[in-house]
């Protein structure tokens, strides 16, 4: 880790018995937050994965590669959500 990089590390437990973990890397530009990588995963209370949003780049044939979504069963192309967003998704998740 450099002076100018932030690794961030958040764990929600939800009173459902879910969890969110947000993990994002970013870097300070010119006194500005540059986003190098994230992964944004919320599993249920079984430890069942409901969604991930992430920027890993293993799936190079997505239209925007190489941020995707992870929902049960598939992959689709998404755009790198705001935390808010995901913790919204997250909150609504039924138990």
């Amino acid at each position: 880790m450099t002076p100018e990089r932030v690794n961030l590390r958040i764990r929600l437990r939800f009173e459902r018995g879910h969890l969110l973990e947000i993990n994002e890397a970013v870097v300070v530009e010119e006194n500005i937050l540059v986003p190098l990588d994230y992964r944004y995963h919320c599993q249920d209370e079984h430890s069942q994965s409901t969604f991930r949003y992430d920027s890993t780049p293993h799936f190079p044939d997505l239209s925007i590669f190489p941020h995707h979504k992870h929902i049960p069963d598939n992959v689709i192309p998404s755009d790198k959500p705001d935390i808010e967003r995901v913790v919204q998704e997250a909150k609504q998740r039924r138990a």
